[in-house]
């Protein structure tokens, strides 16, 4: 995957970047305060994610989730997709799985329930607690509110969901990781 240099980004100066980011005096856009949270995943030292704008388009993103350790998860990775609106940080971002995800609050579409997302949302959020908050419901999903039925069923019987995750895995996920 080729991600655009660090310059390209962070450079307030760069109009493709900052094209009708308009903002009020005082109030960041959201692409500068988008500049700011890349900054910060850069340099940050977690690992276990990783999130990049989408060519030179900041208002769109591909995000990389480890698997937590110690669940059924680990040693699974899953690109996520991020779409921010004009108003983020004041409204969420939409995230979707593009790496398909077997998991009782995920669906077939890669749509989540992660409530953060949705009614919970706070301006205070940013793309990196989104990513540990995703990686958070993989390893203790709401079990009450599913989006996959199955996958929820199955979540109490430890083996038999562990089996059908790697298969799941191991067929559709895998694939898209060995072709980078």
């Amino acid at each position: 995957m080729n991600h655009p240099r660090n310059s390209d980004i962070l450079s307030p100066s760069k109009s493709k970047i900052n094209k009708g980011a308009g903002h009020h005096a005082g109030v960041p856009s959201a692409t500068q305060r988008l500049q700011q949270e890349l900054l910060k995943l850069m340099n940050s030292r977690n690992s276990t994610i990783s999130a990049f704008p989408e060519g030179e388009n900041l208002l769109k993103w591909i995000a990389t989730i480890e698997g937590p350790k110690d669940t059924p998860y680990d040693g699974f990775k899953y690109r996520l997709s991020f779409t921010f609106p004009d108003k983020y940080p004041y409204n969420p971002p939409l995230v979707k799985f593009i790496t398909p995800c077997y998991h009782p609050n995920v669906d077939c579409h890669g749509n989540n329930c992660l409530d953060i997302l949705k009614e919970e949302w706070s301006a205070l959020y940013e793309v990196r607690t989104i990513l540990i908050s995703i990686q958070s419901l993989l390893a203790e999903p709401n079990i009450l509110s599913p989006l996959n039925n199955e996958a929820a069923k199955l979540w109490h019987d430890a083996p038999a969901f562990l089996k059908v995750l790697r298969e799941k895995y191991e067929k559709e996920a895998r694939p898209m990781f060995d072709h980078i």
